[in-house]
């Protein structure tokens, strides 16, 4: 018996080493998951049903855990109250984000944007010393305000220069229509002339005539006939000289139009010189062109200003937002929709609405615009720009650069 006994458990730890070596068989772990038989006392063998029950740590776990649920059934009926709220705020906010996920469908929101404005760069256009500077930085100033004077002699003088001309040409003028006025009379003169002396050539004709036919009679004498051949040639001179003379003067006329047409053109160039002089001096005082505020000042008074120079920047009061939406979020977007404007530095959102969208990506309009042809392509969603409005402008400092947040309502 106890050699049968040894045995058994010699191969019992045989069979249990190789089982930690060797994963058992299926029908090994059937055959030592069976109820195990022990030997009692007097040699009997029994079976050891305690085997197969649960292991004590579970049994005390499962019973910890219908303590726990108990527990919070009876504090439940205890805060029945506190319970229903509880159970209340949870049901409203799952309603809320269900209304708040309803409600964000119909909005198209980008942090992609900010204040936008076009600054005018105040720059001389004359070359000249800063005599004044009367406006400071970030001070709004109104249309036509004074920004700064640039000594202003030189292109006065200019102005008194370029004036006298003009009266010199308008003088030159008023001399030629004078001139051809007396040529008029001239020339009526002269025809006046010449119609005397073809009178007078018309009657030594007919004297000549008589004295030739009474020379030829024998009635008359040579002495007359030649006395009045003679006075014929002369008659025939001076109506000649008449003519001659009434001629030049009517050529004298357009002689005198052609120096009052260059007395004109020399009007037009002291006009245009005028006009030029005007402009320069009008240059030499700087003045807001729209309603905004100074940045960048850097004028001061006693500086030399040459053109071209800028000396201050007007940042104008009327300003909008560029937002650069996705690609993908402009499918329902179009101009005109309304537009609520959060911006950062208030905290305040103000409505407006969408003006126009850009035709092209910003990319497009770069420095170095994206190739697309060139290399390993790699698809990225594009930004466009797109311009929103104020309905009206907030009565808040707003420039160029400050960030916004749009949500722009597309259903």
């Amino acid at each position: 018996m106890d050699s049968e006994t040894a045995s058994e458990g010699a191969s019992g730890n045989l069979a249990e080493r190789q089982d930690a070596r060797v994963p058992p068989s299926p029908i090994a772990k059937a055959f030592m998951d069976r109820p195990r038989k022990d030997e009692d006392e007097g040699g009997r063998v029994v079976e050891n049903k305690d085997r197969n029950r649960r292991p004590p740590g579970d049994q005390a776990a499962q019973k910890e855990k219908g303590e726990e649920s108990a527990g919070l059934q009876s504090l439940i009926r205890r805060h029945k109250l506190a319970a229903t709220l509880v159970a209340l705020l949870l049901i409203a906010g799952l309603v809320g984000a269900l209304v708040w996920w309803l409600q964000a469908r119909h909005y198209e929101t980008t942090d992609d944007a900010f204040i936008d404005a076009h600054p005018v760069a105040v720059s001389s256009q004359v070359a000249g010393a800063l005599v004044s500077v009367p406006v400071t930085d970030n001070q709004l100033v109104q249309p036509g305000a004074v920004l700064a004077r640039i000594d202003d002699r030189d292109y006065r003088a200019a102005v008194d220069q370029a004036d006298a001309q003009v009266a010199t040409a308008q003088a030159s003028i008023a001399n030629s229509d004078a001139q051809i006025e007396q040529q008029q009379a001239r020339i009526e003169e002269t025809a006046k002339q010449a119609a005397q002396a073809e009178a007078a050539l018309a009657f030594s004709k007919q004297e000549n005539t008589r004295y030739q036919d009474l020379v030829t009679k024998g009635a008359g004498t040579v002495q007359q006939a030649q006395q009045a051949a003679s006075d014929l040639r002369q008659k025939q001179a001076a109506f000649d000289a008449a003519q001659a003379a009434h001629g030049e003067a009517e050529k004298q006329v357009n002689v005198l139009h052609a120096q009052r047409r260059s007395s004109e053109g020399q009007l037009k160039q002291a006009q245009a010189q005028l006009e030029q002089a005007n402009a320069n001096f009008s240059r030499t005082t700087l003045t807001a062109s729209v309603a905004g505020r100074v940045t960048r000042l850097t004028a001061a008074t006693g500086a030399y200003a040459v053109p071209g120079q800028t000396l201050m920047m007007l940042v104008p009061l009327e300003v909008w937002v560029t937002a650069n939406y996705k690609e993908t979020q402009l499918a329902l977007m179009r101009p005109g929709q309304k537009t609520r404007i959060e911006v950062d530095a208030y905290g305040h959102s103000f409505p407006g609405h969408v003006d126009s969208i850009q035709a092209g990506s910003g990319t497009a309009f770069s420095l170095l615009p994206a190739e697309n042809a060139t290399g390993n392509y790699v698809k990225v969603v594009q930004r466009i720009p797109v311009k929103i409005v104020f309905d009206k402008l907030p009565g808040l400092e707003l420039g160029p650069g400050m960030s916004v947040v749009p949500s722009v309502k597309v259903r």
